[in-house]
């Protein structure tokens, strides 16, 4: 296995600039998914990594090894679509060992090689079976397999488990890590699913725009976001934001909600706090960061939906005008159309500049 590096990279086309200047460094061994909306440019640098795309500028690094002018079969790396692109007339073992066939590799070589991908995919006692005959997640290990075999340096996942449902994307999920626990792998995965951004990674890299917002493991991108834009991408549901002002109180700085509550801040902000007085701020609360009674300020919502999901329940409506969203206990009476109180955990609050979007907590 490689590490790979991007330098200085760019890519457009025509006058329309996809990648500014994107550097990654991704580790040997590492698995990294790029993840970001629809548009940010985590497809295009995941096929310029694989030479379907070329780079309009700067440099692709795998290992010690310039690749960036490299065709992609010179690049030992291995991609794994978002389609199976399976052959239906082949069988499983066919599929797998099909580009080691094209390669003029001998009959032996091939048996061997397919028995040890199948036998890692689990789909040793189905290589005699059709594409047709196979569930999505199996089909999916097909994919999964064929890209085992050419023993490559790098493993390219591109979106390969939006075709399935949510249960088979749960279970996928869980054997692509075990994939990458066992192979010891650079693996770089790209989606636009957080979930799935935070359950497989070692890092996490949210892009948008075509630059990289910030690069971390996935506990580090949900407790300390560094702007806004990573604070509302990364949660499930996301994070609520909240204009407000820094005042100063009797125990130090504090924030002064719409409607004119008082909240007091955490030691954590108050270094920030202390020289932005008279200041607008954005306060950022997670919808499960939400207390149902505690001594600190309540927020006052508008509930517009309430969604019970078991263990819990979504409030969904809007404070002082912005959307809102708090999550509650499945016993917690709230009623559509009325308003409801909710009470802001304040060791677990956000602090954004008004202007730049950028944490507070950074500079602390």
């Amino acid at each position: 296995m490689a590490s790979v590096t991007l330098s200085g990279l760019t890519k457009s086309f025509g006058a329309l600039q996809i990648i500014p200047d994107l550097d990654l460094t991704i580790a040997d061994k590492e698995f990294v998914v790029l993840v970001g909306p629809s548009g940010c440019g985590k497809t295009t640098a995941l096929r310029m990594i694989a030479g379907l795309e070329e780079s309009s500028g700067g440099k692709i690094s795998i290992g010690a090894k310039d690749v960036t002018s490299l065709r992609p079969g010179l690049r030992n790396i291995a991609m794994v679509f978002q389609n199976y692109a399976l052959y239906p007339h082949m069988t499983v073992g066919a599929n797998i060992g099909y580009g080691m066939k094209a390669r003029g590799e001998s009959p032996d070589a091939i048996k061997t090689a397919v028995a040890k991908a199948a036998r890692i995919v689990a789909l040793d006692k189905l290589l005699e079976r059709r594409p047709k005959e196979l569930s999505g997640g199996q089909r999916q290990r097909v994919a999964i397999a064929r890209a085992l075999v050419r023993d490559p340096d790098v493993f390219l996942f591109d979106e390969p488990l939006s075709n399935l449902d949510a249960k088979l994307r749960v279970e996928m999920r869980t054997e692509i890590r075990k994939l990458h626990r066992d192979l010891q792998a650079t693996m770089i995965y790209v989606t636009h699913d957080q979930v799935e951004a935070m359950t497989l990674a070692d890092r996490v890299v949210v892009m948008n725009g075509g630059r990289i917002e910030q690069a971390a493991d996935p506990m580090t991108l949900y407790s300390r976001p560094a702007n806004m834009f990573v604070a509302g991408f990364i949660g499930a549901p996301s994070m609520n934001f909240i204009e407000g002002a820094v005042v100063s109180g009797p125990n130090g700085a504090q924030i002064k909600l719409p409607g004119g509550g008082l909240l007091s801040s955490p030691h954590q902000f108050q270094g920030a706090l202390a020289a932005r007085v008279g200041q607008p701020v954005v306060l950022g609360i997670r919808p499960e960061h939400l207390i149902e009674g505690s001594d600190t300020q309540p927020l006052t919502m508008t509930v517009e939906n309430v969604e019970t999901l078991g263990s819990h329940r979504l409030l969904i409506g809007n404070l002082a005008g912005a959307p809102f969203t708090a999550q509650v206990s499945s016993g917690y009476k709230a009623i559509e159309g009325q308003t409801a109180s909710v009470f802001p955990d304040i060791q677990h609050l956000h602090l954004f500049d008004a202007t730049t979007k950028l944490s507070l907590l950074a500079s602390e």
